[in-house]
């Protein structure tokens, strides 16, 4: 089989034509601010993509997920962030769905059949704070709750009709609870400036969203109940799956566009290019086999760790090949066009999603001695 030719085989099944619509544009226009990407991700289908069929939506599982983010992020690698933002925020909200008769069901509902697209306002990661801990506040007032604070980045600031944030729920008594909210994002109150700077993921809108007492009905939001011992429930801990999945799923794919313009050039020696795939594969194996999990109802504590684990393997991995196959596809690609320093730049920022690798390092270690994975 050709190299990629199942992740694009899924890509075309679960959202026919897109792979054609991008590929009318160029690299730089699909990666530039503004760029027509995330619109012809929408009008393909896409925000229905994990929306189960009843609702509208293509009920996709994690392995055709991983293999279409994949396949999307050789197109576009900031399409690939944008969307990803939005797939694991409705993955929670299909979680919460399966155990409750509340609002979820009409929430993803309009997602798919509207073709609403969901940014995620959920923690940061910043160094000293823990990567579960809101940067959003909640007060209680009439009708709800009123929600403040920012997020930056935030992919879909430009594109975004619903945002799904964590929010710490203050109490009289000067405590708070978390909570996850999802907030219309043409609520009153809400704003968006600029913050990305860098040309490298310029496409994925990814700008700082301010909240300014932003009126949240009780029913928008959930109070999950955390397990002392890991710091998680199940709505967090299917959510850091499914994100560190798909996550990795964008860099090895905008690390296999670059393997494939490799293969195509013929530069190199063959034992040399034929390594370079093998250690994309080997990565894309491990990521299939967490997906596999996932898919067969298999979500918890241990998932989460070997989700961290493929994605940690699959960080170094890319980083690895992608220097490969830049110094092999060499210096005329490299000047003659901006697309290999686009690509070879835009991989190094799957490690500056959270968790960090040094965030997780003693958790896992602790794991690795019979102990609960505990995230901060």
């Amino acid at each position: 089989m050709k190299f990629l030719e199942a992740e694009y085989d899924t890509l075309e099944a679960l959202l026919p034509g897109l792979r054609k619509a991008l590929g009318a544009h160029s690299l730089s226009e699909l990666e530039e601010r503004g760029g027509p990407g995330i619109a012809a991700f929408r009008e393909a289908g896409g925000a229905g993509l994990l929306v189960p069929a009843e609702h509208g939506g293509a009920g996709a599982g994690a392995r055709d997920m991983v293999r279409c983010t994949r396949a999307l992020a050789t197109l576009s690698p900031s399409v690939a962030v944008a969307a990803t933002m939005h797939n694991f925020s409705v993955a929670s909200l299909v979680t919460l769905a399966a155990t409750s008769t509340g609002f979820e069901w009409l929430l993803l509902d309009a997602v798919a059949r509207d073709r609403r697209m969901m940014s995620s306002a959920f923690a940061e990661g910043r160094t000293g704070q823990g990567v579960l801990t809101p940067t959003m506040t909640a007060r209680r007032a009439e009708g709800g709750w009123l929600v403040s604070g920012s997020k930056k980045p935030c992919s879909l600031s430009a594109s975004m009709d619903l945002i799904s944030a964590s929010v710490a729920l203050r109490d009289e008594d000067g405590g708070s609870d978390l909570g996850i909210a999802v907030i219309p994002a043409d609520s009153p109150g809400i704003s968006v400036r600029p913050f990305w700077n860098s040309t490298v993921l310029a496409g994925a809108e990814s700008d700082e969203v301010v909240l300014d007492d932003v009126l949240v009905a009780d029913e928008l939001i959930i109070k999950p109940v955390l397990d002392p011992e890991t710091n998680l429930d199940e709505l967090n801990t299917t959510g850091l799956v499914w994100f560190n999945l798909l996550v990795s799923a964008i860099y090895l794919g905008t690390a296999s566009e670059l393997v494939s313009r490799l293969l195509a050039s013929g530069r190199g020696d063959t034992a040399t290019r034929v390594d370079l795939v093998t250690d994309l594969e080997a990565a894309a194996f491990a990521l299939d086999r967490v997906a596999w999990d996932v898919d067969s109802g298999r979500v918890g504590n241990d998932s989460l760790a070997n989700a961290l684990t493929a994605r940690y393997s699959t960080q170094r991995t890319i980083r690895r090949v992608v220097g490969d196959a830049v110094e092999l596809l060499g210096g005329m690609a490299f000047v003659s066009s901006p697309d290999v320093a686009r690509l070879a730049a835009s991989v190094h920022a799957l490690a500056f999603h959270p968790p960090g690798r040094m965030s997780t390092a003693e958790g896992l270690a602790r794991y690795h001695e019979g102990h609960p994975l505990r995230i901060e």
